[in-house]
């Protein structure tokens, strides 16, 4: 009865919280004989028993589908662009992308791609930048961070020639 979901996660997620299927129980007001069948795939899930059970791991429903249904790997294929002094590649996928970045001395980039609701992480592998954001500036050398929110202007500036990593991090949607 697995389907296209696997809801073994579960098990998963009351071992990794040290629960046994009775404290599961106990928490969501769901039966241990339900949870059980579930755990070992043996019955389908009603929406109103994953809202319940991820409660007690505090996930929201769409959280323990998504674990539920992602059970395998998504290759993808990286995509190439310039902007302004820096040579870009690009993986994305929905809650993540992540930019391979290079640039000699002095390039420059101003205005960088339009975020949406988003976290920017900036590692430097080689070389130092300049970080601009509206109030602060940071001179970032090989090995260095920044994490800011992407929806501030902000303009990277190759001090070096440069190679970074930069991480766009979707935030959560939570409650």
């Amino acid at each position: 009865m697995k389907g296209i979901y696997d809801f073994s996660i579960l098990r998963e997620l009351r071992k990794r919280e040290g629960l046994m299927i009775a404290d599961v129980s106990e928490r969501s007001g769901v039966s241990a004989a339900v949870i059980s069948k579930l755990e070992r795939n043996q019955t389908r899930a009603e929406l109103e028993t994953i809202y319940r059970l991820g409660r007690v791991f505090g996930l929201n429903s769409s959280d323990i589908i998504a674990l539920a249904e992602s059970r395998s790997a998504m290759k993808n294929t990286a995509t190439q662009y310039r902007a302004e002094g820096f040579h870009f590649q690009e993986m994305r996928y929905s809650n993540v992308r992540c930019l391979f970045g290079s640039a000699k001395k002095g390039g420059r980039v101003s205005r960088p791609r339009i975020h949406q609701d988003d976290y920017e992480l900036c590692w430097v592998l080689k070389g130092k930048i300049a970080f601009y954001l509206p109030h602060e500036k940071h001179q970032l050398g090989e090995g260095e961070a920044i994490q800011f929110d992407a929806l501030l202007e902000h303009t990277y500036e190759a001090l070096e020639d440069c190679q970074i990593i930069i991480i766009h991090i979707k935030k959560g949607k939570r409650f």
